[in-house]
């Protein structure tokens, strides 16, 4: 598994990369062919983009994945295990993509995309690259255990991000919408039938599965990786 398992990870890093790009272009491409002003405004379009967790998240996976990768083929020779702050960069990513993966197939999944995205980069963005970071959780080699503060690192980007987005959010006007705020994703949205308090439900509500994913990647690690004095 050692010899293979890098090759693994720079495939799912590829593919990650290409859906990224993909997905940017059809954005990009879609501003053009826009007949609002705020529809065609390519920065913020752009700036939307990179403002979805699920495109950050594979961002780091891609960046992760690839880092590992070229960290196993340099030390193919070697049986120790991968140092700390891979191993920590790893535990963030992994529970990232596997919460994106969760959250986009019980919330998501069935939200008309028609024209804003491809089914093969979506596909690619929330089921492919999370399942092979479940899979380098569960059985890549030559993990490093990881103390439990680990998985409060995990965290930090997340909370950054939600209140990233909330403050943004009134500062935007809706590229397809027109409405004077632009929020990621539909459960984030006050504006909708459940208010402030289906908003504030969502967000605790993921906020303990990241903290959980969190943990659960670390035990993991715990229980297979190699402990580092």
């Amino acid at each position: 598994m050692t010899t293979w398992w890098p090759y693994l990870r720079i495939a799912a890093a590829l593919l990650g990369a290409a859906a990224l790009v993909r997905q940017i272009t059809v954005s990009i491409t879609n501003a053009h062919s826009s007949t609002t002003e705020w529809g065609s405004h390519v920065p913020t379009v752009v700036a939307n983009f990179f403002s979805f967790f699920t495109v950050l998240s594979n961002i780091g996976a891609v960046v992760s994945l690839t880092i590992a990768a070229i960290w196993m083929i340099r030390t193919r020779r070697d049986d120790t295990p991968e140092p700390r702050w891979l191993a920590t960069l790893l535990v963030c990513t992994s529970t990232y993509m596997i919460v994106t993966g969760i959250v986009y197939n019980l919330l998501l999944r069935y939200i008309n995309l028609d024209g804003v995205s491809e089914v093969w980069t979506n596909e690619t963005l929330h089921v492919i690259v999370p399942l092979v970071m479940l899979l380098d959780v569960l059985f890549a080699p030559r993990r490093r255990a990881l103390p439990w503060s680990a998985a409060l690192v995990a965290v930090i980007f997340p909370l950054v991000w939600t209140v990233y987005t909330m403050v943004r959010a009134n500062f935007i006007t809706g590229p397809i919408t027109g409405n004077p705020w632009w929020y990621p994703y539909p459960f984030l949205d006050p504006h909708g039938p459940g208010g402030w308090g289906s908003v504030v439900f969502y967000i605790i509500g993921i906020a303990i599965g990241i903290v959980a994913v969190a943990a659960g990647v670390v035990w993991v690690g715990r229980r297979r990786g190699i402990r580092v004095p």
